[in-house]
């Protein structure tokens, strides 16, 4: 059951979670829901009810955060209660992990490096340079 205000949908497959949102959206169109389906890689915003209380806990925690600064940190929901922490903080205040995934994907291009460049920062958020691999030897 959909009960939220914001209801986000992951899914490999285009064709069958827009046929799933549209159904949804129908179902529940008396609700005041709003149902999202962001693309690969695409940020997503969410705005809480002030009804919904959040404890921050470890480092995060150390700082009382000015009106309006943005508090960055994982929103762990335990039974009832959320807690939000800093990512280094994870196995202290959880029993959850956390890893980095580092992916290559190798791929022949023969056009200028500033026009690859800035199609890839178009596509996603973050895009680094690295040095050539040939240059470092």
């Amino acid at each position: 059951m959909l009960y939220d205000e914001q209801d986000i949908l992951r899914s490999m497959d285009k064709i069958e979670i827009g046929r799933f949102k549209q159904k949804l959206i129908t179902q529940f169109a008396d609700l005041n829901t709003k149902i999202i389906s962001p693309k690969n890689c695409q940020s997503v915003e969410m705005y809480f009810n002030s009804e919904k209380m959040e404890k921050t806990i470890g480092r995060l925690a150390e700082k009382t955060p000015e009106v309006g600064e943005t508090v960055s940190g994982l929103l762990v929901k335990k039974a009832f209660t959320y807690q939000i922490m800093a990512l280094d903080d994870i196995h202290v205040f959880s029993q959850l992990s956390a890893t980095n995934i580092s992916q290559r994907i190798t791929i022949a291009y023969t056009g200028a490096f500033g026009v690859l460049k800035h199609r890839m920062k178009q596509i996603f958020e973050s895009v680094e340079s690295l040095p050539d691999e040939e240059s470092e030897g």
